[in-house]
């Protein structure tokens, strides 16, 4: 049977259905790779663990043949293996379990593998969006909000701006096709900004009543 951690959702990636008026104009999550590589730092973890079997097999080469010093350097070999497999697991994990989505109100964001939670930044509290390009075309943008909201770091993590603490900027990810998607943002957040806004307020009836009183003074 198949079984959805997210039916309750009206929309997906969202917690209730979008106001009348707002409508989506992307969604998406983070690539893996990518997030695996920049939030996880796997490069850097398979360096580590390259040095350590350079470090082992240099150190038996002179004491035992070639096959014996090659099988000496082999349990560190897995062992980095499967430090690289557990990491691209949780990057892959948090990627599945993202949605990204930017209407022409307010940027979305779905995260959470353990503990779900979504943020919801309106155009009108975001004060400005930085990206972060990367060769491959997967990029980040993270965004430095305005009034007196604070982010936990740890709990947003790894969707944030790497390091960038206090205040604590909430990100989109390691998204592919980066840069459409930031003139995409700028241009729903441009307009929704100058868009005029017309505020209805109900009107109160003393100035027709005084407006009746005063006919009826003169009627008389």
């Amino acid at each position: 049977m198949h079984h959805d951690d997210f039916a309750t959702e009206p929309v997906r990636g969202l917690p209730e259905t979008p106001p009348e008026g707002e409508c989506i104009l992307w969604q998406g999550r983070p690539n893996s790779w990518a997030l695996a590589r920049e939030a996880l730092n796997l490069k850097w973890v398979a360096g580590y663990f390259v040095v350590l079997v350079l470090w082992r097999f240099l150190a038996v080469v002179d004491l035992m043949p070639l096959g014996q010093a090659i099988g000496a350097a082999v349990p560190i070999m897995i062992l980095g293996a499967i430090a690289l497999g557990l990491l691209y697991l949780i990057a892959y994990v948090q990627a599945r379990a993202t949605v990204y989505t930017i209407t022409n109100r307010r940027v979305a964001m779905r995260i959470g593998a353990a503990l779900t939670m979504t943020l919801n930044l309106p155009y009108s509290q975001i004060a400005s969006a930085d990206l972060a390009r990367r060769r491959d075309g997967t990029g980040t943008i993270s965004f430095q909000t305005l009034g007196k909201t604070r982010l936990s770091y740890l709990v947003c993590w790894p969707h944030v701006r790497p390091w960038k603490m206090n205040p604590t900027q909430p990100a989109l990810r390691c998204i592919p096709e980066a840069d459409r998607i930031a003139t995409l943002l700028g241009e729903a957040a441009m307009t929704r900004i100058t868009d005029p806004r017309v505020e209805r307020r109900a009107q109160t009836d003393t100035p027709a009543r005084g407006a009746d009183a005063g006919a009826a003074v003169a009627a008389e």
